[in-house]
């Protein structure tokens, strides 16, 4: 079947509107997520700040992702940091009163206690990622992301993470403009 060049520019329309509306709906999902999403913050765990060829970023870990790798490797009696099999999974983490994140368990479905939060990782290559493993940021502000110490995340009913911003050691906003 060969299409006529008024029907090949309705269906360019047509697929130029499918394209269009599923970008739009995963950003309405995006921004409903930051907007009703419970903050949580993760301890950052030691890493190399700087990429010279992508420009300025924090390359992240979390002492969380740590923590889910040795018990991981327990589970599975494995040397701690050789597993290299991919996966996606939950750890329950319990809150304190500054909604700093603790590991508790990896999530076995159980009913989650007082306090407790579902967030979901995914293992890749041996390594634990939290919704993302950088934090970018503009050109020649490293010194204002050197003392980061907590990602702040928003956290859906999923257990699905999104990252808003770093904050040091005293859960001070970093990055901000000050006047």
């Amino acid at each position: 079947m060969k299409l006529t060049p008024k029907q090949y520019r309705w269906l360019v329309i047509a697929a130029a509107i499918v394209v269009l509306a599923v970008v739009n709906g995963a950003i309405w999902q995006k921004e409903r997520h930051l907007a009703s999403g419970e903050i949580v913050y993760l301890e950052l765990a030691p890493v190399d700040p700087r990429s010279l060829i992508q420009g300025d970023y924090m390359a992240l870990s979390f002492a969380l992702g740590n923590q889910v790798l040795i018990a991981l490797a327990q589970q599975e009696s494995v040397p701690h940091g050789r597993s290299q099999k991919t996966h996606n999974g939950a750890v329950v983490v319990r809150l304190d009163g500054q909604r700093v994140a603790h590991f508790q368990r990896l999530d076995n479905g159980a009913a989650l206690g007082a306090k407790e939060k579902r967030l979901r990782y995914r293992l890749r290559n041996g390594q634990v990622r939290f919704a993302t493993d950088a934090f970018f940021f503009q050109e020649g502000h490293a010194e204002r992301y050197a003392s980061a110490r907590y990602g702040q995340f928003r956290v859906n009913t999923k257990g699905e993470l999104l990252l808003v911003a770093m904050y040091d050691e005293a859960l001070n906003r970093l990055g901000e403009m000050t006047q």
